[in-house]
């Protein structure tokens, strides 16, 4: 034996195990021993092996799990080299942890002593303002904050999260629960992955009701601290089903400085306001339009819309977001502008809104109170 091999340090399996609780299954949210995705451990001179049991044998995320696997266990004593081997979960062992995931999934909605998720239905009343966009960056903004963050894309006609994220393929599916698709830290799920790009969805309400239904049900969304849903334009269906499903979202209402766009978006905070769904704040989307040479701001859709708004319905202003080159940029390479180009003045101002999110403010009406609340209750 050689004096270098004598001085190396064994090492530790025991220790690498522990160490990979620290990686998480990018698309589930929780450490891969936890999930029964880590299966044996091998060391030989220093050369680790260590087996990833996959959830799904086509599995999309495979590389990142390599490397984060990779990554880890290359920072233990001893270790010189890392081999990662994949193999795929048994239809016994998928069919188990899909039984747990469901049973254990964390509600969307939450209750007395129980708190939910920060709920935003992101709405416009008219299309053409942004909401979409606003939606998107928000929650990456959000993400790249440490907040655990999912995105709900309501807009099943005219869905455009797999567009502003970059990303389309199907959703991984473990017994009846979707997996989120994650992008640049957000967990999303929208239409968008189930049809081809320009296939149109021709449904009726009933439809539209059921899917939107599955998505929030039958979609394991994980322990979040957030979830933003990107409501379609208009006083429809879909924004009515979406307050019925999740009772304890709050609206953020999206104009434009534009008179048309702010009497539409009136309409749609009055019709939240008489199904008991309180608005958080308002967002003026497109205030200027920033010059990509000089820096000039030009009012093209006039000035006041958010402030008017904001003064109708009594909530704040939560912010003016100028139109730039790089927000444009943006949209059409599936990178949030926040995440592409941070300095930009739409994203230092949609990073500022995230940061300010007032918290919802969730009502007990309608709710059914636990005896013990009710028996301690002075009369």
């Amino acid at each position: 034996m050689s004096l270098l091999a004598a001085r190396r340090p064994e090492v530790d399996l025991d220790r690498v195990r522990s160490a990979l609780s620290a990686v998480h299954d990018p698309e589930i949210g929780k450490p891969l021993p936890e999930l029964g995705m880590l299966g044996e451990l091998t060391a030989r001179a220093g050369r680790v092996r260590v087996e990833v049991r996959l959830t799904t044998e086509s599995c999309p995320l495979a590389a990142d799990i390599r490397q984060a696997v990779t990554t880890v266990v290359s920072g233990e004593a001893g270790v010189r080299d890392v081999e990662v081997a994949f193999t795929t979960m048994p239809p016994r062992d998928r069919a188990e942890l899909a039984d747990r995931l469901r049973h254990t999934a964390p509600p969307l909605t939450g209750g007395l002593g129980r708190p939910g998720p920060r709920i935003y239905a992101i709405a416009s009343g008219k299309g053409g303002v942004g909401k979409s966009t606003v939606t998107a960056n928000l929650a990456a903004a959000l993400a790249a904050g440490g907040h655990r963050v999912g995105v709900l894309d309501a807009d099943v006609w005219g869905y455009s999260m797999p567009q502003l994220f970059g990303v389309r393929r199907s959703p991984v599916v473990l017994g009846e629960m979707m997996m989120p698709v994650p992008a640049h830290g957000v967990g999303l799920m929208s239409m968008g992955f189930f049809v081809d790009e320009e296939q149109p969805v021709v449904w009726r309400g009933p439809m539209l009701h059921k899917a939107l239904q599955q998505f929030i049900t039958d979609t394991y969304w994980g322990d979040l601290d957030a979830l933003l849903v990107d409501l379609p334009p208009g006083t429809g269906d879909a924004t009515l089903s979406l307050f019925e499903f999740l009772p304890d979202a709050t609206l953020l209402a999206v104009t434009t400085p534009q008179t048309t766009a702010r009497i539409v978006a009136t309409r749609v905070a009055r019709m939240a306001a008489e199904v008991g769904v309180p608005l958080a704040g308002v967002i003026e989307n497109m205030s200027a339009a920033v010059c990509g040479s000089c820096g000039d701001h030009t009012s093209v859709f006039g000035t006041g819309g958010g402030a008017h708004l904001s003064e109708q319905t009594g909530a704040p202003l939560l912010g003016q977001v100028p139109l730039d080159i790089e927000l444009r940029q943006a949209g059409d390479n599936g990178i949030p502008v926040v995440i592409a180009a941070p300095e930009s003045a739409s994203a230092r101002e949609l990073t500022r809104i995230a940061a300010t999110l007032p918290a919802p403010r969730r009502s007990l009406a309608g709710r059914a109170l636990p005896l013990s609340v009710l028996g301690s209750a002075k009369p």
